[in-house]
């Protein structure tokens, strides 16, 4: 009997996994770059708006877990691009309100749907999970790292890559056209996701009707290393029954909820405190935020096998400390430009140290705990950006400032619980 027929290549899987990984990513700042744009038009408070430009990380990060066990069972393929089309399925809605009553017609009545429509773009942020098991599941063990630092880098750069092009779309073509230009190629990425991806090895010989057992045999023949282990489920709730499965989720709640909560609030405080133009600002918050915070992470790993976790998390997020009480501590614009400098360097580092810990702290379930940190560590990204709102609501221009007190508080309590850590093992 012939053996059903198999394609694609690691090349190509990682290649697939990275671009659906930036192009869903991309859509975390779907309000950031525009929301000067959208404070005017619905006349809105610091709460609201922060409230604003978190809504893609809502829905975004309660996804990661049960999409990724979704993913390990089926393959990656098929989650991914139901999430790209949900995610497109919202930016049509936004686009469309946006062309039905904007400029004259969009006020706080408005806001429902608008916030409505942002968290259902970021579906497309829940994505993580699933690039990161098509990349991983195409290359041997020997090259997972490089395959993932390819995933990684460059699919979190999406962020920054957006945050700049918005701002200079919207002088050009104005709001509306903005959106409708993104609306394009949200849909044209998701259609040339779909052709151009492919499943692993072994879900494509499942869903040709091969037994799972000779599936797996017959991927290793082709080179595949990795498999999905067992229940998805059952390793989450034996990560969350461990009081070091939750420190772990409270340090990357800090580190990547806050990285994705400074990606879309930083805009609006360049443009709000200092008075930079849009442009600019978007600027200065990818190069000065997003890239350095997405290569430091890089050194940060590197820094994370030498050193250990432990001393690179109270590194990390010593550091967020310091750069947040230089912003908290000026209105100056180049003083605090070096504070958010300082910051992304904390934040990168931070991001590395956590997951370098996983599977120290918690070896028994190790998927389990990355699937939980992952997903709640990231709601981080959503609670944020209202609380530095509501610093500008009750103290005007000087809440930008005095906002950051928020990260010197989420620092120093990093420190704290990375330093408690070896503690929490004895305790189980």
């Amino acid at each position: 009997m012939d053996e059903p027929s198999v394609g694609g290549t690691p090349r190509r899987g990682l290649a697939g996994a990275t671009f659906g990984f930036f192009l869903g990513l991309g859509v975390v700042v779907v309000y950031g770059p525009a929301a000067e744009e959208f404070t005017r038009a619905m006349e809105l408070s610091g709460v609201l708006l922060g409230l604003l430009v978190a809504a893609p990380n809502l829905i975004g990060s309660v996804l990661r877990i049960p999409v990724g066990a979704w993913a390990d069972e089926i393959g990656p393929k098929r989650p991914f691009v139901v999430l790209l089309a949900l995610s497109t399925l919202g930016m049509a809605g936004l686009a469309g309100l946006l062309v039905g009553f904007h400029p004259d017609g969009l006020g706080r009545r408005s806001y429902p749907l608008v916030f409505l429509f942002g968290a259902l773009a970021g579906c497309g942020v829940g994505v993580f999970p699933i690039g990161s098991a098509q990349a991983s599941y195409w290359y041997p063990i020997e090259k997972q790292g490089t395959a993932l630092a390819v995933y990684g880098g460059l699919g979190n750069s999406a962020p920054g890559v957006f945050t700049v092009l918005v701002p200079i779309s919207l002088a050009a073509v104005g709001l509306t056209t903005t959106y409708l230009l993104w609306l394009g190629v949200l849909t044209a990425g998701t259609f040339l996701y779909a052709l151009l991806a492919v499943d692993p090895y072994y879900y494509q010989l499942l869903k040709r009707g091969v037994a799972p057992e000779h599936a797996r045999v017959r991927a290793e023949e082709l080179g595949q290393d990795l498999f999905p282990g067992g229940d998805t489920f059952d390793s989450i709730r034996e990560a969350a029954r461990l009081p070091r499965s939750w420190a772990l989720v409270a340090l990357y709640f800090i580190s990547f909820g806050g990285f994705l909560a400074l990606t879309v609030w930083l805009p609006t405080y360049w443009t709000g405190l200092h008075g930079v133009e849009p442009r600019t600002a978007g600027i200065v918050t990818a190069v000065g935020f997003v890239f350095l915070a997405t290569g430091v992470r890089i050194l940060g790993g590197v820094l994370s096998d030498r050193l250990g976790g432990e001393r690179t998390s109270v590194l990390g997020f010593g550091t967020v400390a310091l750069g947040a009480l230089v912003m908290t501590g000026t209105q100056e614009l180049a003083v605090a430009a070096v504070g958010m400098v300082v910051l992304a360097a904390g934040i990168g580092l931070g991001n590395a140290a956590v997951f370098q810990l996983v599977p120290h702290y918690v070896p028994e379930a190790v998927g389990g705990a990355a699937g939980l940190v992952g997903g709640v560590g990231a709601f981080g990204g959503f609670v944020v950006p209202p609380v530095l709102g509501l610093f500008v609501d009750v103290q005007g221009l000087a809440g930008y400032a005095n906002g950051f007190v928020v990260y010197v508080v989420l620092g120093l309590t990093g420190v704290a619980i990375a330093l408690s850590l070896k503690s929490l093992v004895d305790r189980g």
